[in-house]
């Protein structure tokens, strides 16, 4: 049986304050409601580091530069109908404010505060490698 992979980069942006952003999946995605790494599908030709850096731009209005990313871990997960897998990279340094561009809600939330949020399966155990770093 063949499964369809899909590839998506997240990142853990981390403020002065040592929070993490999470950014809540709008009405009408699925898995609406649920609160995730901000990031997306890596589109083809892309490295995950390309793929953050516009996705970033385009739903928080921040640019990125590829040196400031550093990877920290990734997610394998399967869902019923294609399997993710997911690198989680950590970011501490970003120009421009950043700015919910595509109607989702936004938190900062300290480390041991992460688990306080409802999160897709392949987030929950990046949490504690964060955790561990922060």
């Amino acid at each position: 049986m063949s499964v369809r992979i899909v590839l998506v980069a997240a990142c853990a942006l981390v403020d002065a304050d040592g929070r993490v952003l999470l950014a809540q999946r709008p009405q009408g995605k699925p898995m609406a409601g649920l609160w995730e790494f901000p990031g997306g599908k890596i589109e083809g030709g892309e490295k995950p580091e390309q793929s953050l850096i516009r996705e970033l731009k385009e739903e928080l209005g921040i640019d990125v530069k590829e040196d400031c990313l550093a990877p920290l871990t990734f997610a394998s997960h399967s869902y019923p109908d294609f399997h993710l897998l997911m690198p989680l990279f950590v970011c501490r340094r970003w120009e421009g404010t950043v700015t919910a561009l595509e109607g989702q809600k936004l938190a900062w939330a300290k480390p041991n505060r992460l688990r306080d949020y409802d999160m897709p399966p392949a987030d929950v155990p990046l949490v504690s490698h964060l955790m561990a770093l922060l």
